[in-house]
């Protein structure tokens, strides 16, 4: 079990209000982006493994967690705005980035925009959001109608049961109380991604880069071979792990980024 009494929590004003965020460590940041509905739970496990290094800092995005709630629709790059505005009243200069999922599509916006600042980047279970992905049919992913009865809970838990296994029903847990936290948009942050217009950002993307995914997302992996071609990054493929590999395999997740930031 990981040590997380090293964790501490905080906010930072914004233009959107407070931006939540936990960190661990001291030194050279990390920025850890999550996949929504999620919020920093997700790197729960990661923060001081990565923490024994460097400043790690995972964000709620803006939107979620206990970050502000702007009305309006989400848009990719309005989470990065959030992430802009956080490593603002920070004043970092200089920073790792990394993002899983939906923070990863948000890290690709994020690099596009500061690459004079962000020192590497590790996309982890990303999707290469290109034609296929903004016009392709798609369904539901979290939603679900509340009911009188809380129905809608057992609902919610089975529509994420597949990605977890047995003895992993505390991080699943996490994501219930995550989801419910936004229950009314919880579909949004999804459906930002799709909207994106990533290809033309690709270009500006300067910094090393490395592509990694579990070897049971196989929604993801894919997309590996799309970003090696679109920007010649190496690629990895974790030992194990689906959509939740932060805590599922949190010592190889945090053993990757300290080997890509340079501690390995």
């Amino acid at each position: 079990m990981t040590d997380t009494n090293t964790l501490r929590k905080a906010c930072v004003p914004s233009r959107f209000g407070q931006l939540h965020y936990v960190e661990s460590g001291d030194g050279e940041p990390v920025v850890l982006l999550q996949q929504t509905p999620r919020s920093w739970t997700e790197y729960l496990d990661v923060l001081p493994l990565v923490g024994a290094w460097y400043r790690a800092i995972a964000m709620d995005t803006l939107g979620y967690g206990a970050s502000a709630k702007p009305e309006g629709p989400h848009t990719v790059k309005r989470f990065a705005d959030g992430v802009g505005e956080l490593i603002e009243a920070f004043g970092l200069e200089s920073f790792h980035l990394v993002g899983h999922h939906t923070g990863g599509v948000i890290a690709v916006e994020v690099a596009a925009r500061f690459p004079d600042r962000v020192a590497s980047l590790l996309l982890s279970a990303t999707s290469f959001v290109g034609d296929e992905k903004r016009t392709g049919a798609h369904g539901s992913v979290d939603h679900v109608d509340p009911s009188p009865d809380g129905a809608h809970l057992r609902e919610l838990w089975n529509k994420r049961r597949g990605f977890y296994r047995p003895g992993e029903e505390a991080a699943l847990g996490r994501y219930v109380v995550d989801a419910l936290t936004v229950l009314d948009r919880v579909e949004e942050g999804h459906e930002a991604v799709r909207r994106y217009a990533m290809e033309p950002r690709l270009p500006k993307i300067t910094e090393r880069t490395l592509a990694v995914c579990a070897p049971h997302a196989m929604f993801s992996r894919p997309s590996l071979a799309k970003f090696a071609a679109a920007l010649g990054c190496p690629t990895r493929v974790l030992s194990d792990g689906h959509v939740a590999a932060p805590e599922q395999v949190p010592q190889e997740f945090s053993d990757t980024i300290l080997e890509w930031a340079g501690r390995g």
